[in-house]
């Protein structure tokens, strides 16, 4: 299809209880910037029920429209609806960018969408510019494993879209809100929606693990050496207030749950402080915490990569080293 406008739209998505999930605000901070360069409106897209805390989120946060469309048939996500609602949304405004989170939602029902506007999506991107020679958004995401980042432009069709992942960006400080409010209805008739949801299976576990909202993380590796060596990590964490996280060494080998998981095939984060001890560094690791504001770096290889991005080193044993910082940390607490 033909792009009616330059606007750039990022889907907002919504919790159950009507608020807006933390990367769809995320996102809004490089859509104001592409938005500015492109010459288009930054437009939040809402689709839920009860949802106008969601709603007043994405106009505080700088967008200039927010269209929603909130309906008890959408408190609960089915990628036959949201693809439809979505679909029937850009053929009606003729959006230049669509961006969506990658969270499970996104990542389902954005290729379904992109399938049926006959465009191109950039999936997991980790970066986002305008390709000055063209115009067009320049996706950036990791590829070969990891081992190298790509830049994809998709100069045929229109809308550009492409999903990107939680944590990669900062939500602006809140704005006096200025956004128009654009009411939408759209309904999608029941035999269109090949899935139900029959009950709602609340994970057994105690631990929750908000890795992507965490301030501070301590996160283990493979120099931990096995499940115990994580309780050092765990004390100095609680010491700090922080979370804890791990790399994919310590997941696959079966010493913490993928819940903490740091890095390309885990979680992305950018907390204020990550401390990264008996961590390697590579590079899945670093695309996964490289946005964080300090690195403190722990590690008895002095020539071991996480260095080279870390803002302190400090080279020895992390099983000496560990318990020290946490017993400096609670000294400063008193």
């Amino acid at each position: 299809m033909e792009a009616k406008t330059k606007d750039l739209w990022v889907f907002v998505e919504t919790n159950e209880n009507g608020t807006a999930k933390n990367v769809g605000i995320e996102l809004l901070t490089p859509g104001r910037m592409l938005a500015d360069k492109q010459g288009g409106a930054l437009v939040a897209v809402i689709i839920g029920s009860g949802c106008e805390a969601a709603v007043e989120d994405a106009a505080a946060h700088n967008a200039d429209k927010v269209i929603v469309l909130d309906s008890p048939e959408y408190g609960f996500f089915t990628t036959d609806a949201y693809a439809a609602v979505l679909y029937y949304l850009v053929e009606k405004y003729g959006p230049s960018v669509v961006m969506i989170g990658a969270t499970q939602n996104g990542r389902d029902f954005g290729p379904r969408v992109s399938c049926r506007l006959q465009t191109g999506l950039t999936a997991d991107c980790t970066s986002l510019d305008i390709d000055e020679e063209s115009g067009n958004i320049a996706w950036t995401r990791p590829a070969f494993g990891g081992n190298l980042m790509a830049t994809i432009l998709c100069p045929n069709t229109r809308p550009q879209m492409g999903t990107v992942r939680p944590g990669v960006f900062k939500k602006c400080e809140p704005v006096a809100p200025h956004a128009e409010i654009i009411r939408e209805e759209f309904h999608v008739a029941p035999e269109d929606i090949r899935t139900r949801l029959i009950r709602i299976v609340e994970e057994d576990t105690d631990e929750v693990v908000d890795l992507e909202g965490a301030d501070i993380i301590v996160s283990g590796g493979r120099g931990v050496g096995g499940p115990e060596g994580f309780e050092p990590i765990r004390k100095l964490a609680d010491a700090m207030g922080a979370t804890v996280g791990s790399s994919r060494a310590a997941v696959d080998s079966g010493w913490i749950s993928h819940a903490h998981q740091v890095g390309q095939t885990g979680k992305t984060v950018a907390p204020k402080l990550y401390v990264a001890c008996g961590i390697s560094g590579a590079i899945q690791h670093l695309a996964g915490m490289g946005g964080s504001d300090c690195i403190v770096a722990i590690n008895k290889d002095p020539d071991a990569p996480i260095f080279t991005v870390a803002d302190y080193g400090i080279v020895g044993n992390l099983f000496e080293i560990v318990p020290l910082l946490e017993a400096e940390v609670r000294k400063i607490k008193g």
